[in-house]
């Protein structure tokens, strides 16, 4: 590494969120196993980053095709390299343009983890509405969307959110209920409600830091080390002190009203 090299990022990650081996399993099942009347054939990932999920997707799906919509091309090239090693080049595309008012779809399997702002220009609160609305758009007859939004998990302290991230407020989530409430709103049925648990975020957020963490620990005089470590330590103090167990993510499988 040389000295302008930045250090390595989400390495440790198998998805950019808090989001088990078998809760994503169990997802997969569920997404691929109950679309009528046949298997889906078609895969949106909006906000896909590297497209981990959309890729599992693909994979229990044989002749499914998928496209996945991000801004951050850092996270569609390591999603191509995934899809070419796993075999899947030639039935998935890594799309680089911004996803509001997609022309993409509608798809039977619509995902959107931890992305609803990348379907809106509206600002919270009222861009978790916006979103559904869209995503209502973008999704085929029959077909089902995985969406994970953040929730309050309870009401934050004035303490907590002064130490999240600038200018949060109290109405930038809502609870869990108020989230379901918004989905029927905009035209779906919720047939699956779950959400992150302990060690989900636990596992995300270590693993969100874990390789620039050690990247420092070997390089504390490199010149970008001042830089990375005042935002791995900014980063880390607004999770434990901030949003460590108020802030959640729920993941909600949604069925279109015909």
């Amino acid at each position: 590494m040389n000295d302008t090299t930045a250090p390595p990022r989400l390495t440790r990650l198998t998805f950019h969120g808090p989001l088990s081996e078998d809760r994503a399993a169990r997802m997969i099942r569920r997404l691929t196993a109950h679309v009528a009347p046949t298997a889906p054939t078609t895969v949106l990932d909006i906000g896909c980053g590297w497209g981990e999920f959309m890729l599992r997707v693909l994979e229990a799906t044989p002749g499914a095709t998928g496209v996945g919509v991000d801004l951050n091309e850092e996270g569609l090239a390591r999603g191509r390299a995934n899809a070419e090693a796993r075999g899947l080049a030639d039935r998935v595309r890594f799309v680089q343009e911004s996803a509001v008012d997609s022309g993409h779809g509608p798809a039977d399997v619509v995902l959107c983890l931890g992305a609803s702002h990348a379907l809106t220009e509206t600002q919270p609160p009222e861009h978790t509405a916006a979103a559904l609305h869209a995503l209502r758009r973008l999704v085929a007859p029959g077909g089902r969307v995985l969406l994970g939004e953040g929730i309050w998990q309870r009401a934050p302290t004035t303490d907590e959110l002064s130490a999240m991230w600038p200018d949060t407020t109290p109405s930038e989530f809502h609870d869990l209920a108020g989230l379901v409430d918004l989905a029927i709103d905009a035209g779906f049925r919720p047939a699956w409600i779950e959400t992150a648990n302990h060690d989900e975020w636990e596992e995300f957020e270590s693993g969100y830091q874990s390789d620039v963490e050690e990247w420092l620990a070997a390089n504390p005089d490199h010149p970008l080390a001042k830089e990375t470590r005042d935002r791995v330590d900014r980063h880390r103090s607004t999770w434990l002190r901030g949003y460590r167990d108020v802030m959640g993510l729920a993941y909600l499988t949604l069925l279109p009203v015909s």
